[in-house]
């Protein structure tokens, strides 16, 4: 091969690109995937909002529509879990990276779950204009819908601008929704007492503060992952307070052969 072919040659094959590219495109990917969350929270959110209001109002129309919406919140699941199981297998971060990751895809799964909370609010909305009930929700129920929904929304940004402090606040919060869910089901026992033709309304009444109840559980474990992103710390399970008064528990090495 004569010089000039030679140099040619070299001249052919492309540069590699600088490590700063690699940098920025996973960084951009990063940024797609919180995107992708934050607008999963806000459909989730939405969602839970309108099943509530369909209960208050007796409207099947909008309680067909959270049933209808929960399969936006569904592929937005796909696509999250996706992006970063990709992420994951092709960038291999590192620290808060690889947290953040981890957490989104569970996150994730706990929003798709919030959408299908919503769904069954929605069912019990459609359930109770079917029976015409003369029992009218309890000022209860959207007391607890509005601070579930702020703490899924606080939480999301906690998570996403990993802020330990705002993370514990959200988890705080969880006592205030458990207390209220307390009170709903002693006034539905006194419905049910004092009328047991409204039993079966009742219980749907219940049924809506359960699922309310466990969205509120749900925006608690996103505010705990966003406490561990943030902070590198456990908190589930009331970890850190029993690591603290000398209660955690002791890892037992596997037996050999």
């Amino acid at each position: 091969m004569s010089p000039e072919s030679e140099n040619a040659s070299i001249a052919a094959v492309p540069e590699a690109a600088p490590p700063a590219t690699g940098f920025r495109h996973f960084h951009e990917q990063l940024d797609t995937l919180k995107e992708r969350l934050l607008t999963m929270s806000q459909r989730a959110e939405a969602l839970v909002e309108l099943s509530v209001t369909a209960l208050l109002h007796a409207d099947a129309g909008k309680a067909e529509a959270v049933i209808a919406g929960d399969r936006e919140v569904d592929a937005l699941e796909v696509e999250v879990e996706s992006l970063a199981v990709t992420l994951l297998a092709t960038q291999q971060p590192m620290a808060r990276d690889l947290r953040f990751l981890v957490a989104a895809i569970k996150i994730s799964s706990d929003l798709e779950r919030v959408g299908d909370h919503a769904v069954n609010i929605a069912q019990s909305a459609l359930e109770l204009a079917s029976t015409a009930s003369r029992i009218t929700p309890d000022p209860e129920i959207a007391v607890m819908a509005d601070k579930a929904r702020v703490m899924l929304a606080r939480a999301l940004d906690a998570f996403i601008r990993a802020d330990g402090a705002l993370g514990r606040a959200v988890c705080a919060m969880d006592d205030e929704v458990d207390a209220l869910h307390d009170s709903l089901f002693r006034i539905v026992i006194t419905h049910m007492l004092e009328d047991p033709t409204t039993i079966s309304a009742a219980l749907e009444l219940f049924l809506v503060s359960r699922n309310l109840e466990r969205v509120a559980d749900l925006a608690t474990n996103i505010g705990e992952d966003a406490v561990y992103l943030a902070e590198g710390v456990q908190i589930k399970h009331h970890l850190e307070e029993r690591a603290l008064s000398g209660q955690a528990p002791k890892l037992v090495p596997p037996r050999r052969g």
